[in-house]
């Protein structure tokens, strides 16, 4: 396990249900075309569609199950459908000077830290943010980054006196709003520690930009890439295109704002998708505008306008007073030599994120208090066992994650809980079962539930069962509902001259095995009633959870996706804010004064595997291993495996064989247009 400071801050018939939201790409540029996309993720389409995984309980009497569900869990009087925000500590970043002791304390310290942590006075801390940035805290062999080091980095760097400043270079990411929320506050944090903050953009969007102008200064080189032009949100539709080759996909979607599924049966957006996807973006755009409008001291018209110039030339940003300047790397290092009064014909000292990650809280006397609080973190798509070629931290193993719950609720040294979501959903087994050993763990001791990126269906299914909700302005919240079905793959069959025959015993045992017809009446009115089934079950709970009625959870639940903010005014989410802001709530719980700072126990944090050892050692060669693993696991049908295409998330589902060659022919052919 691996701790952490925090600062004090104010602050059968059984079918297999799929509980999965769509996981936005909301960007200023996608391009992806169906077909394109089609034959990399046809047979995860299919098995998506046609698995489904019901809860393990089933309920006639939502209200009857209520009341049982009442006599095992507490109910939370702060929630009800009501946004509670200003009742919580603000858990706001505040800047605290060393004392003359505590400043001797640290210098003794940085004379026996290990070699590794060596920084020379007058160091630049240079941080390149770049690509997909985890949530899940990295091992110290991981390549990539991941939001808790680049956090801590932030921190460190404010408080280390041998780092003058940050340079900080920002390309294209590839991660949603909350991080990249998470990240901008602490960018302004650590301006309140009085050292300077240069941002570098050679490549820059919407998302790169709203980033960069919470630096002090920002440069960009002559000949830098700009895109900001706007955001689009983007579908594409199957439907035309499985009709031709004879493919009939029979989906049963419970939320009319469930999208999940409408890529097979529909050619256009449903007015409910666009309604919701429409809601979305103007969140988001909105927000940009807001913040980035009020850190340039710009009107939000002025900003607005500019965008819809559809401007491209470097000059303009520089004109308008959006870029300090246009200068290249060398010229930025040359103008920080000289703020630093470094010599021209001398080195800048600069350390990079790596190498600075490896310095410890100790080192800079930034270590915790006694009392402790743990950190369970839960990333990715979810599943309830681990494939055999499952990657380190590739998603969420429902019984992996069950043993640490359990583990922290039988130790007596935590004070409370913070379950760190970041999750799209998966199986609804995996995400129930988590869900009651979350309730269980929160009769023992206070749980937060801080919502990254996206903690949608089987994601937002575990946070309900905390106390209290945390989300930023922009995760993507809720999607209370269900979508499942099946191929029927009749007419395909006729055409290519393939036939299936199957002998059965039992008047349902070809629901899920006779893709070559549709299903009997009887078939289908059974297979809407589970469906419809588990989507009550999901609903209620949430209900139960939040501590409101079925009728008022009903009217936000229809497989809705909500911006964090509109969650909370829904009564979805209890507070706005990032991972600071849920440590000061935990304490708060816990009854831990403001003022103490407290230890952060990271309980979920990944093992080295061998790969990723000697991925360290030489890139070069154990590279190939990551990618050999990936292809694997797209040859293979593995549980937990998600395809994405277009803001949809698929995932091969456990227990069902695939291996239809039929498959394998569709595949091949839409390969080759």
């Amino acid at each position: 396990m691996s701790k952490l400071l925090f600062l004090h801050t104010h602050h059968h018939l059984t079918p297999k249900i799929h509980i999965k939201s769509f996981s936005s790409i909301l960007t200023h540029t996608v391009s992806l075309s169906p077909l394109q996309s089609t034959h990399s993720t046809f047979q995860s389409l299919r098995r998506t569609l046609s698995s489904v995984r019901a809860f393990d309980d089933s309920s006639s009497d939502a209200n009857s199950q209520q009341q049982k569900q009442q006599e095992d869990f507490h109910q939370d009087d702060n929630k009800g459908g009501k946004s509670t925000d200003s009742h919580y500590p603000s858990g706001e970043f505040e800047f605290q000077k060393f004392d003359a002791w505590k400043s001797f304390s640290v210098k003794l310290r940085m004379l026996i830290a290990y070699p590794w942590e060596r920084v020379r006075k007058g160091s630049v801390l240079k941080m390149t943010l770049r690509g997909q940035i985890s949530d899940q805290l990295k091992s110290r062999f991981s390549s990539g980054l991941c939001l808790p080091k680049i956090c801590e980095n932030f921190i460190k760097a404010a408080y280390d006196p041998r780092v003058s400043g940050i340079y900080l270079h920002i390309e294209s990411l590839n991660c949603g709003w909350g991080k990249v929320e998470e990240i901008r506050r602490h960018i302004m944090d650590f301006k309140k520690s009085g050292k300077f903050i240069i941002g570098y953009v050679p490549a820059c969007g919407e998302k790169e930009y709203y980033l960069a102008c919470a630096c002090e200064e920002l440069y960009a080189p002559p000949s830098a890439y700009f895109s900001l032009y706007g955001l689009t949100v983007q579908a594409s539709f199957l439907g035309g295109v499985l009709e031709k080759v004879g493919v009939e996909p029979q989906v049963q979607r419970i939320g009319k704002y469930k999208s999940a599924g409408d890529q097979f049966t529909r050619k256009t957006m449903s007015e409910e998708n666009c309604e919701m996807l429409t809601a979305l973006l103007d969140n988001i755009y909105e927000n940009w505008l807001d913040k980035v409008s009020s850190t340039k001291g710009k009107k939000r018209e002025d900003v607005e306008k500019f965008i819809n110039e559809g401007v491209y030339k470097v000059e303009r940003l520089k004109e308008e007073g959006l870029l300090t300047n246009i200068l290249y790397d060398d010229e930025v290092i040359s103008l920080l030599k000289e703020r630093l009064g470094v010599k021209k014909d001398e080195n800048l000292h600069i350390v990079d994120y790596r190498k600075y990650s490896g310095v410890r809280n100790w080192t800079l006397g930034l270590t915790g208090g006694k009392e402790q609080i743990a950190v369970i973190r839960a990333s990715g798509s979810i599943s309830r066992v681990r494939s055999p070629l499952s990657l380190p931290g590739s998603g969420i193993i429902g019984e992996q994650l069950i043993e640490k719950i359990r583990s922290v609720r039988e130790s007596k040294k935590y004070k409370a809980v913070i379950i760190r979501i970041d999750s799209p959903g998966g199986d609804a087994l995996a995400s129930d079962l988590m869900w009651r050993e979350i309730r269980l763990l929160a009769q023992s001791k206070p749980v937060v539930a801080s919502m990254s990126d996206v903690a949608a269906s089987g994601g937002y299914y575990m946070a309900m069962a905390a106390q209290t909700i945390i989300a930023e302005n922009l995760t993507l919240t809720g999607s209370i509902g269900v979508v499942t079905g099946k191929f029927n793959l009749g007419k395909l069959y006729e055409k290519i001259g393939f036939n299936k025959e199957i002998i059965s015993r039992g008047r349902y045992a070809e629901l899920l095995a006779a893709e070559q017809r549709p299903f009997r009446s009887d078939e289908a009115e059974l297979f809407a009633k589970s469906a419809q089934n588990a989507y009550k079950q999901f609903r209620d709970k949430a209900a139960f959870s939040r501590s409101m009625t079925v009728d008022n959870m009903e009217k936000v639940a229809q497989g809705r996706v909500w911006a964090g903010k509109d969650a909370a005014s829904q009564g979805l989410v209890d507070a706005i804010g990032g991972f600071s802001r849920a440590i000061a709530i935990a304490k708060q719980q816990a009854s831990i004064p403001r003022d103490r700072q407290v230890t952060l126990v990271e309980v979920s944090k990944q093992s080295p595997s061998l790969p990723e050892i000697l991925s360290g050692v030489g890139k070069s060669i154990a590279g190939v291993d990551r990618t050999l693993k990936e292809l694997l696991q797209e040859l293979t049908f593995s549980n937990g495996v998600q395809a994405r295409m277009d803001g949809i998330l698929f995932q091969r589902l456990e227990g069902v064989s695939y291996a239809n060659p039929i498959l394998g022919l569709i595949k091949d052919y839409l390969s080759s247009f």
